[in-house]
């Protein structure tokens, strides 16, 4: 937190991060004064992301001479502590290995400050949140499950694949049920109450491959190359522009396709009755939906240390080796971000690229031993005729 903070001695000089200091804190103006940002392209969040925007502002007037960043980082301490907490109880409740834990604070700690600079450590600990209540054995644990999951959405997209894993019968309708309707009532809520509430839909269209993501890999090396092709700081992000870039933006968009395919062809094929299928399906859909994204963002990461923490809390779960693959994808994130990010993007130095192509196939990896994983921990093996 210190050095989040920029607190000496655990930092040199400067400000906060430009995150925080910078793009939330011109998001927090505008949502302040009652809408969304309209024309700004790196706004491409859901209406409920105006939460995690606004909440710091609130305790910044709360605490005197608290200021907006630095309420921030401390909201996301916070955070960060109940994610801790929440594991240890469940842990301990079931008696089980304090791996999840462990790996939560090691991850968190290994992806350095950035954790606490994005609030999607927010999203992340609702995500957690969600999936322990659905363990409970408790007539409301299902409907807090897909309530909890739906708040989370409605902040950041992704926490829908949660409901990925659902048991079949009343438990998924349920669950679907209870998601759909808090996530309407809410989307409703803020559409009635602030303009502009589905203007980051126009900001997602034009997204392209982002210099990070599994789909810049071939550019990267094909700068040395000839290739005409160079980086635009475009859409909230660094993407590459010139030749073939569209064309893998199409591939890329067809291989989520194709991931979802299969994920809806496990859910036809599979057996989902036991209380680990829905943690670990949650981890290996997230991995998938990452690994085909056009964008691979440094806290993403954040998002898959937390599902494979809860998938650690059973230890009967498929994803204990997934979670190490995860675990040491923070590693050459952080390497890549900050420390060899310049290299990589103005000058195409050779070890930002081989870093990168290192990160990207541990990912690619873990997606593909998780599904993996998964599917052979819950489909029934056909029995020869």
């Amino acid at each position: 937190m210190p050095a989040a903070l920029k607190i000496s001695p655990f930092v040199g000089g400067g400000g906060l991060d430009p995150s925080v200091s910078k793009v939330y804190t011109g998001w927090y103006a505008v949502l302040s004064d009652g809408g969304f940002p309209l024309h700004d392209v790196s706004w491409q969040y859901p209406p409920g992301a105006a939460l995690p925007i606004l909440a710091p502002g609130l305790a910044s007037g709360l605490v005197p001479g608290l200021g907006y960043g630095h309420a921030f980082i401390a909201l996301a301490a916070l955070g960060d502590a109940a994610v801790f907490a929440l594991l240890l109880w469940a842990a301990r409740r079931r008696g089980r290995s304090l791996a999840a834990p462990w790996l939560w604070t090691v991850g968190l700690a290994v992806l350095s400050t950035m954790p606490w600079n994005r609030f999607d450590l927010h999203v992340t600990a609702l995500a957690m949140l969600a999936l322990v209540a659905a363990s409970a054995r408790r007539t409301w644990a299902v409907r807090a499950f897909g309530a909890v999951t739906a708040v989370a959405a409605v902040i950041k997209v992704w926490p829908v694949l949660l409901l990925a894993g659902t048991p079949r019968g009343r438990r998924t309708r349920t669950a679907w049920t209870a998601a759909a309707v808090t996530g309407a009532a809410m989307t409703a809520g803020f559409a009635l109450t602030m303009p502009n509430a589905f203007s980051f839909l126009a900001a997602q269209e034009s997204r392209g491959i982002q210099i990070e993501s599994v789909g810049s890999l071939p550019f990267h090396v094909a700068r040395h190359f000839g290739w005409s092709g160079t980086w635009a700081a475009k859409d909230g992000s660094h993407e590459f522009v010139g030749p073939w870039v569209h064309e893998a933006g199409t591939a890329m968009q067809l291989s989520t396709v194709l991931a979802f395919g299969w994920l809806l062809w496990w859910r036809h094929r599979s057996h989902r009755a036991a209380a680990r299928v829905l943690p670990d399906a949650a981890l290996t859909a997230t991995l998938l939906f990452v690994v085909t994204s056009r964008v691979i963002s440094p806290q993403y990461l954040v998002w898959l240390v937390g599902l494979a923490a809860v998938c650690l809390l059973r230890g009967d779960t498929t994803q204990r080796p997934v979670a190490l693959l995860i675990l040491a994808a923070c590693l050459f994130t952080t390497l890549d971000f900050p420390l060899l990010y310049r290299g990589l993007r103005d000058d195409a130095f050779w070890l930002s690229i081989i870093n990168l192509y290192v990160r990207n196939l541990l990912l690619l990896t873990a997606a593909w031993l998780s599904a993996r994983r998964l599917w052979r921990g819950t489909v029934p093996a056909r029995r020869a005729a």
